[in-house]
């Protein structure tokens, strides 16, 4: 297995200011101390180099106190999309998909219930018309039951009418897509196809085999979570992966690198430039209180609105990047080749969560020199 691809530096030497870095440092020590998450990790990289991975508080609570280590992997809930979305790139650039196929054009199925036109780009760009589509348990170790019930979802609305986001049919829908087009496994192709030849097969998982779960941090939130080492193994394509935040950092390196991470070119930096950019204009997002999210075909785009998510208020509006419901937010900016990742244990609720993933992105993009 590839080492890990980026080399590390000193973070002035990339152009950090210290004081922002240290203000953030402290942040984050400050919210453990105030109990509002077990355990944290965040990683800064920039122009192919790691210039910071930390980690902070625990892994572990129950049923004894583990501290958290730099080799622990943490739940990234939906920052899960934007790697199986990038698995629907590669087959893009293989020839083997469109953005302009219809989901029924490799799944025929899927046309019931009104849904034959519905294109891929409408369900990357969550104008797919199903967001309350969801499968059952069951199919976590039964794809072939998955891809049924995820054929049989139902519109909420004609799509292409609204945007909304899809929080797990979206991407279940593109993994069933993934398998039919190659015969494999989402999570094999994901692996094999982008995360193995970036040398990241260490760091990221969208379905950790059972060698690898000691890694895994336990995730925790106001309601209990599911830590089970079936969950974890299952990989559910729309937030069901782990990672390292140095691995994310990483695989945002890749997608500023125009597709190329060190000497390995994944994919062609005018397909980035395509996937990356603001498929939705400045449509409200019905599912996030009418924020204009700005939607790629993967991340969403920062943007000019004055409402933003995650990404700072003060970053560049090329600014794109993905979050974790409650816990984290990986983003890239293409102005300063700056990648930072910033990975949580605990589901935090709003309005806290919102308001704080605002001021540790405002800490970095502040730093950046």
């Amino acid at each position: 297995m590839p080492d890990y691809p980026l080399p590390s530096a000193d973070p002035a030497s990339l152009g950090f200011a210290a004081t922002p870095l240290h203000h953030l440092d402290r942040l984050i020590r400050q919210h453990i101390e105030e109990g509002r998450y077990p355990g944290a990790q965040i990683a800064l990289a920039r122009h192919g180099k790691l210039a910071l991975f930390r980690t902070y508080g625990a892994a572990k609570t129950e049923p004894r106190h583990v501290p958290a280590s730099d080799d622990n992997l943490f739940l990234l809930f939906s920052q899960t999309k934007v790697l199986t979305s990038s698995a629907v790139w590669v087959l893009i650039e293989e020839g083997r998909l469109s953005f302009m196929d219809r989901i029924a054009d490799h799944l025929p199925e899927f046309a019931q219930r009104g849904k034959g036109e519905i294109t891929l780009h409408q369900v990357m760009s969550h104008q797919g018309g199903f967001p309350s589509g969801d499968v059952t348990k069951a199919t976590w170790t039964d794809h072939a039951r998955m891809r049924a019930e995820v054929c049989d979802f139902s519109l909420d609305w004609t799509p292409g009418s609204r945007l909304q986001y899809h929080p797990r049919a979206a991407h279940l829908t593109q993994a069933m897509v993934i398998e039919a087009v190659t015969g494999q496994d989402y999570r094999d192709v994901i692996r094999d196809k982008v995360l193995a030849p970036l040398g990241l097969a260490n760091d990221i998982f969208v379905g950790v085999p059972a060698s690898e779960q000691e890694r895994c941090a336990d995730t925790y939130a106001p309601e209990p979570r599911d830590n089970s080492a079936e969950f974890k193994a299952a990989g559910m394509p729309s937030g069901g992966g782990y990672a390292t935040a140095r691995g994310m950092a990483a695989f945002y390196q890749m997608l500023l690198g125009g597709g190329r991470l060190g000497n390995v070119r994944l994919l062609s930096p005018r397909l980035i430039s395509y996937v990356t950019r603001n498929h939705t204009g400045d449509r409200g997002d019905d599912a996030m209180n009418g924020i204009p999210m700005h939607r790629g075909l993967g991340p969403h785009v920062r943007g000019d609105s004055d409402r933003i998510r995650g990404l700072g208020t003060i970053g560049a509006p090329q600014t794109f990047g993905h979050g974790g419901a409650g816990t984290s937010y990986s983003w890239a900016d293409p102005t300063s080749g700056v990648s930072f990742t910033y990975i949580t244990n605990f589901m935090s609720p709003d309005p806290w969560h919102t308001l704080r993933l605002d001021r540790v992105a405002n800490l970095v993009h502040a730093a950046i020199d």
